[in-house]
């Protein structure tokens, strides 16, 4: 589950950033994981993108274990508008939050 919520989030910063024509440097990385399903990441890099995200093992090895995924993530658009998303991730689904992103009822 961990592993699909990572891919999801990469895939989302990567499809959602413009294609560049430029080498990107990461300017900031951090990452830090307890080996028991709690971990935390960050980076940033040249080209305007940033992503945090943070994520908590509730009730390890039980039939109940369940994860709280909490982060966000920016970019610049290639209208140079910077687009920024927050989201949670649990066991009520994946729920992302910005400006730019319609809001059902």
């Amino acid at each position: 589950m961990k592993i699909v919520l990572i891919a999801l989030s990469i895939i989302f910063v990567v499809t959602a950033a413009p294609a560049s024509k430029q080498p990107v440097a990461i300017l900031k990385y951090h990452n830090v994981n307890d080996g028991l399903g709690n971990y935390t990441y960050a980076f940033e890099t040249s080209d305007g993108i940033k992503q945090n995200e943070q994520a908590q093992i509730y009730n390890p090895d039980t039939d109940k274990e369940s994860y709280v995924v909490t982060g966000s993530y920016s970019y610049v658009g290639p209208d140079g508008v910077t687009y920024a998303v927050n989201y949670v991730a649990d066991a009520n689904g994946f729920r992302p939050q910005g400006a730019h992103i319609p809001k059902f009822a």
